[in-house]
C-alpha cells in the first residue's frame, strides 16, 4: 500500500493545487479531522485534505475528487461527509485514476491494485475492469460536468 509520506504529500499538493485544494499533513498518532472513514483514511473540511503518514494515498486521490465532483454548494459547506450520488461515486472513482497517472512513480496500475486491495466493489470484480469495460456512464458525467475533455483528459475544473 501507498502511503503519504512526504514525498507524496508533496507531489500530492503539486497536483492538487491546481484544483485550490491543500493537502495539510496531520502529525503521526493524530486523529484525522474530517475523516468520514476514521484513521487512516483522508479527510476534508473544505478546501483541505488531510492526510497523516498511514494514510493511503489512493484514499487521499478519492477524497479529493470527491472535492473536485461535488457542485459549489456543497463545496462550500464541505466537512467530512462529501455526500453524492451514485453518478457523481462512479465519476470519483474515474477522476481518480486518471489523476494517478499524473503522480509520477504511482499510475493506474499501482492505484487498481490498491483500490482493490482496500475493497472498493465493482460489478466486473476489479477496479482494472470496471475502468477498461464498465466505466462509460463515469466517463460521461465527467464529461457532462467539464471536468475532463473529449480525450478523457483532467480539465483541471472544479464542478459548478
Amino acid at each position: 500500500m501507498t502511503l503519504c509520506t512526504p514525498r507524496w504529500i508533496g507531489r500530492l499538493g503539486s497536483l492538487l493545487e491546481r484544483y485550490g485544494l491543500e493537502v495539510v499533513p496531520v502529525p503521526n498518532g493524530q486523529p484525522i479531522p474530517g475523516s468520514w472513514f476514521g484513521d487512516p483514511e483522508a479527510g476534508l473540511i473544505g478546501n483541505r485534505l488531510m492526510v497523516r503518514g498511514d494514510t493511503p494515498l489512493h484514499s487521499a486521490l478519492h477524497e479529493s475528487c470527491h472535492y473536485i465532483c461535488m457542485d459549489a454548494a456543497r463545496r462550500a459547506r464541505l466537512h467530512t461527509d462529501a455526500g453524492g450520488d451514485y453518478e457523481e461515486e462512479n465519476g470519483v472513482c474515474y477522476l481518480q485514476v486518471l489523476l494517478a497517472d499524473r503522480l509520477p512513480g504511482y499510475g493506474r496500475e499501482r492505484l487498481f491494485a490498491e483500490m482493490d486491495a482496500w475493497g472498493y466493489s465493482f460489478r466486473l470484480g476489479s477496479a482494472r475492469a470496471w475502468f477498461l469495460e464498465d466505466a462509460e456512464d463515469a466517463r460521461k458525467w465527467l464529461m457532462d460536468h467539464a471536468l475532463v475533455d473529449a480525450e478523457g483528459n483532467p480539465t483541471w475544473n472544479l464542478r459548478q
